[in-house]
């Protein structure tokens, strides 16, 4: 499996505070059939900053780590890049790191209680550099909660979306689920991702929800899989027939926010 979101690059962000952490998080990685992470730490999200050149660094010095310590696992370079007004210019400055070596695919975070007005427009402007976003977890974002056709549009327009694993599981929640369960039957979902920021709580799920999307519909969870190595490779994904997020799924999460 390859796991395109994860926080366990040590002592960058909110994930693993050290580099102990960070091995035994990469041995639970790998333990669970995981053989290529790309780390993602967060950028431009209003409170971590972290540039291009440092986290090619620091990712280098983890994995000569993992590589001493006998962990399998290839590590790559990224960022969940948080859009904001300023995305175009570092991209200009040459301070954004991508899910593949092409410069393909990037891992994209909106702000997690809207979806701003000119995130259209971004997206167009990304595009137009050969770029596409890939909007993790957005059965996260309330913005999409309130109004799924905005996830609809984006995906309609050429975005993918990344899935968080404990989501599908019910590690945050059960309208979190359940919203992510509606992305998937709508085929808005492109592939799942771990999210990993510690031990405790947010572990790696991945295989649990591999398995259960297994059973629910093989072909789709072997989908997700092939997309995430599309990704990681650099290469096209062919997109789904996707709907609408149906009129009861959307009156059934109004009531989740009310009550």
């Amino acid at each position: 499996m390859i796991d395109l979101h994860s926080h366990i690059l040590p002592g960058v962000d909110d994930g693993s505070p050290d580099l102990k952490t960070s091995l035994k998080l990469a041995q639970i990685a790998v333990n669970q059939g995981i053989d290529k992470m790309l780390l993602t730490p967060h950028h431009m999200d209003g409170k971590y900053i972290n540039n291009k050149k440092s986290i090619l660094a620091k990712t280098a010095s983890f994995q000569s780590e993992l590589n001493s310590h006998d962990i399998p696992l290839e590590v790559r370079a990224g960022q969940e890049v948080h859009l904001n007004g300023n995305l175009l210019t570092a991209i200009e400055q040459d301070n954004v790191l991508f899910a593949d070596e092409q410069h393909h695919y990037m891992m994209l975070e909106l702000p997690h209680n809207e979806v701003p007005e000119y995130t259209n427009d971004m997206v167009f402007e990304l595009q137009l550099k050969g770029i596409t976003p890939v909007v993790v977890h957005p059965e996260r974002n309330r913005g999409f909660q309130k109004s799924p056709d905005k996830l609809y549009e984006l995906v309609d327009h050429g975005c993918l979306t990344q899935l968080t694993a404990s989501s599908y599981l019910g590690g945050f929640g059960k309208k979190v689920q359940k919203f992510t369960n509606d992305i998937i039957k709508a085929k808005l979902g492109f592939t799942f991702a771990s999210d990993a920021h510690n031990l405790a709580g947010r572990n790696f799920k991945m295989k649990p929800a591999y398995d259960l999307l297994g059973k629910n519909d093989y072909k789709l969870s072997m989908k997700y899989q092939q997309n995430a190595q599309s990704i990681w490779n650099g290469k096209s994904i062919q997109s789904f027939n996707i709907s609408h997020i149906n009129s009861k799924s959307r009156l059934e999460n109004l009531i989740h926010r009310l009550f």
